[in-house]
């Protein structure tokens, strides 16, 4: 939690964005404004930024004093760590951050609420309770804050498989930063269905159609995180239901990472259960999205 730009007593209009490029389906604008409208802040604002890493910068140093902080989305994560005066540790062992809130002395805070996402996702959709194992694919910035929430659930053992090794070496220096042991395995030499089930976690960060064919290999594991959402259902999804096994999606990481930012941004608790319900609403109730507590079997 940073010191950031509490809710003032007056109706002094407050802006929020999420930026990124491609940002115009982003489901962000969802998030908060429901969370704004549930907590009375009626003269604040969400809002679809287009901007690349580069335009980031610019923008940061453009942006007037009712701007109270911004969720970042892919490119420019890596450049919302850079351009901050202060950051969480988390976000600084993942090497990125998605939240940047403004700070009392009008600079900028980042955070890795992303972080939070995979947390919750294994907790309420999964039931997860920590410990044990994970197997992780792919070694992007979705792996990375992966990495940091194995760390906060007490998994010191990963299994990183990546198509090409020689570019995990961001994914390894974060392992090592947050003290998870990484082993290091090619894709396409090694026995997921094995693997899958020798693990306690498995969680594929790697886009959509990549590990189709190899999805009912993925299922043995007894929870499995798709990072994919979009279109639904994913075949790894299908073939965790037809195995029976437990599953946590991407939609569910986009709900628990933006309760930090609700929180960071207004200093208020956020609303999970309206921000639930109006995500679930405008994605067709595809997915149950529970919260921690409230997980169906």
């Amino acid at each position: 939690m940073t010191d950031g730009v509490s809710r003032d007593e007056d109706s002094r209009p407050r802006r929020a964005g999420v930026v990124g490029s491609p940002v115009e389906h982003s489901l962000s604008p969802v998030l908060h404004g429901a969370a704004y409208r549930a907590l009375g802040l009626g003269h604040w604002s969400y809002e679809r930024v287009e901007r690349d890493a580069d335009g980031l910068y610019r923008l940061v140093g453009e942006l007037d004093e009712d701007w109270v902080g911004l969720s970042v989305t892919m490119p420019g994560k890596q450049a919302a760590l850079a351009l901050a005066d202060s950051a969480a540790e988390r976000a600084r062992a993942v090497g990125a951050a998605n939240t940047l809130v403004r700070t009392r002395d009008a600079g900028w805070a980042a955070d890795c609420t992303d972080v939070d996402g995979v947390v919750g996702a294994l907790r309420a959709a999964g039931g997860f309770a920590g410990g044990g194992s994970a197997l992780l694919l792919g070694a992007g910035g979705t792996a990375l804050a992966a990495l940091a929430a194995f760390a906060e659930l007490g998994i010191p053992e990963v299994a990183l498989v990546v198509r090409e090794p020689a570019r995990a070496e961001d994914a390894l220096a974060a392992a090592e930063r947050l003290g998870v042991r990484v082993t290091t395995r090619r894709l396409d030499s090694t026995d997921l269905a094995r693997t899958a089930a020798e693990s306690d976690v498995v969680v594929s960060t790697l886009p959509a159609g990549a590990v189709d064919e190899r999805a009912h290999e993925l299922a043995r594991g007894r929870l499995v995180l798709d990072v994919v959402y979009h279109p639904w259902p994913t075949p790894l999804a299908t073939a965790v239901h037809e195995g029976g096994g437990r599953l946590a999606t991407g939609l569910d990481m986009l709900l628990h990472q933006a309760f930090g930012q609700v929180e960071q941004f207004t200093g208020e608790k956020a609303p999970g259960a309206v921000m639930r319900d109006a995500l679930s609403a405008a994605t067709g109730g595809e997915l149950p999205l529970p919260l921690v507590g409230e997980r169906g079997e």
